[in-house]
Formats: structure tokens, sequence, C-alpha cells
């Protein structure tokens, strides 16, 4: 049998892809032809593979490098590739300017086109970009909804007062299609979120809670909430990348800021699978890998890169079709 190369491996969709590395204290190269993360244990180097064929995103934390032959075969497998700090956050920009998360982005020449250009056919009619922006946010509630009424999220301890859940989603809903401009819409993003920290915190009784930017402080929830983020990040900077959609056209986050579109595809599955875990993690006294390991399974099990990816191009077929030529 013929041996595959890196690019042949691209063939396996990324939203069948099952894994999301963080990598911290070792070296990334190649080894045999294959990718692979070195540790020292004593005088011993231990080597273990990486299947690039079967991995969406890379983080590589503290003490951590990485060999040029590596990052080749990485971005012919289509891997994307972030550097973080200590614990996946925060996530250090690197090829983008000013802006809070960046990517190594695999280049490619052959990633579709049709989904680029019908999202620049709208991106540029205030009205239509406004109309995207709403449709995100309609998924997101929408996704949310289903994920937090799962069997497998109630069994963990999370079973949510669903009278009133639907009572905020509803009364979101209907605030999201009153609003006039973006800035409304991130009002209301706000507002939502701030009342589900409240329900999931009455959830797990988990007691005061106040949420601290990038896991400022000693409260374990806050810190599980940026780390899961990031998560959430890659998986957002992956979708955009198969789709072959440039981070910088975003519909509501960040929209002077390279990297908005980003925010955009991963506030789709946030609230829906990390916050949630955050607080049941938090009550449990997760350390970091074991949070992390809950949260790749959530993202997995509820096939959140594939909601990303067929809502984004939903958004960009449909929103197209309405842009005047």
């Amino acid at each position: 049998m013929d041996d595959l190369s890196p690019s042949d491996l691209k063939t396996i969709l990324h939203s069948k892809r099952a894994n999301i590395y963080y990598l911290q204290y070792c070296r990334v190269l190649v080894n045999g032809g294959r990718v692979e993360y070195v540790t020292d244990q004593g005088k011993k180097s231990l080597y273990w593979n990486i299947p690039i064929a079967n991995t969406t995103t890379l983080l590589l934390g503290t003490g951590t490098s990485v060999t040029q032959a590596a990052m080749r075969e990485l971005a012919k497998a289509g891997v994307l590739v972030g550097f973080c700090g200590g614990g996946g956050t925060p996530l250090f920009s690197a090829n983008e300017m000013d802006i809070e998360v960046a990517w190594f982005s695999p280049q490619s020449e052959y990633r579709p086109t049709e989904y680029l250009q019908g999202w620049v056919k709208f991106w540029f009619d205030d009205e239509l970009r406004l109309q995207a922006a709403k449709t995100l946010q309609q998924e997101r509630l929408a996704r949310l909804r289903q994920e937090w009424n799962r069997r497998s999220l109630h069994d963990q301890g999370f079973r949510v007062d669903i009278v009133r859940l639907n009572q905020l989603l509803t009364g979101s809903e209907e605030r999201i299609q009153q609003q006039t401009d973006t800035t409304g819409l991130l009002t209301e993003e706000a507002r939502l979120t701030k009342a589900l920290f409240k329900l999931a915190v009455d959830t797990v009784n988990y007691g005061d809670f106040t949420r601290a930017k990038r896991g400022t402080g000693s409260d374990p929830a806050n810190r599980f909430l940026d780390h899961g983020n990031y998560l959430a990040y890659g998986l957002g900077a992956t979708a955009t990348w198969v789709l072959g959609l440039p981070h910088g056209l975003a519909v509501l986050h960040g929209k002077t800021r390279r990297g908005g579109l980003v925010f955009d595809a991963a506030d789709l599955i946030k609230d829906a699978c990390i916050l949630p875990q955050a607080f049941l993690s938090a009550m449990r006294g997760d350390d970091e890998q074991a949070f992390r390991q809950h949260c790749i399974e959530a993202l997995t099990r509820s096939e959140s890169l594939d909601f990303i990816i067929n809502t984004l191009k939903s958004v960009a077929t449909d929103t197209a079709a309405k842009a005047v030529l």
C-alpha cells in the first residue's frame, strides 16, 4: 500500500476531526515522517505521535517549540496552530496585530471561493450585514436551548430551570429582531450572557460570582470560562479557514479588528457548551486538564464544528441571495 502524504490527509473533513491539542513543556518536530511532540523524563526523551489527519487545532503553551518541518506538515494537513500562555490562556497575537486572538493559518490554494464571494457580496451593505449578525445571534440562541436541554448535561448535575431558560431566550429573540444596529445587538448579547451566568450560578448553587476578563482573581469558574472560550475560538478559526472566510470580515464583533469573524463564529457555541461546563467543573474541583477534556468531549458530542461551518455557509449563501447587484 502506498504511503499517504500529509496533503492527502486533508480529505478527512475538518468537521469530522476529533482532536484539539494543548501542549506545554515539549518540542514539536518531525520524526520518521510523523509529527510528534517530545517530552523529557530524566535522561530519557519520550516521543508521542500527533495524529494530524484527525486534528483541527494545536495550541502551544508555556515552554514549547516547533520546528519548521513540523509547521510544514501541519500546514499540509490543514491544522491551525496558535501560541498561548500557560493553561491555554491567553492566546498570544502572532501573525495578526492588535487583536486578542490570532492563529497561524495553514496556507492552501484549494479552499473553496464560493462562500467568500457570497460573503463579500453582502458584507458591504450595512443592512444585510446587520441581518447576517441577527441570523448568527438567533442561531446561537437555538443552539443554547438545544444544548442546555441535553440529558448528558442533566446527568452531570446541570438541571437548569427550563421555564426560566425559555423566558430568557424568547425575550432575547424578540429584542434581537428589534435592534437597528450592531451596538444594540452587542448590548443584548451582553445582557443575555449576564443573565445566563446568573442562571448557571443558581443551577449549581455556585454562590457569589462576578465575571472577570481573562480569569483575573482566584475564582475557578472565571479561569475555566477563559480557557474553554479559547477552545471555541479554535473551532471558530478552523471553520472560517475551511470556508475561506478572512477573519476581518466580521458582521458583529470587532469590525475594526482583524479577528472579529472568529468571535462571531465562536459565539455560536460558547454559551451552549462552555458556560455550563465551566461551572460544573468549578463545583467539582476539576483541574484544567479535566475541564479541558470535558469541554472537548462536549464540543465533539454536539458536533459543534459541523454546526459552525453549516451556519456560516447558510449565512454566506442566503444573505448573498438578497443582495442587489
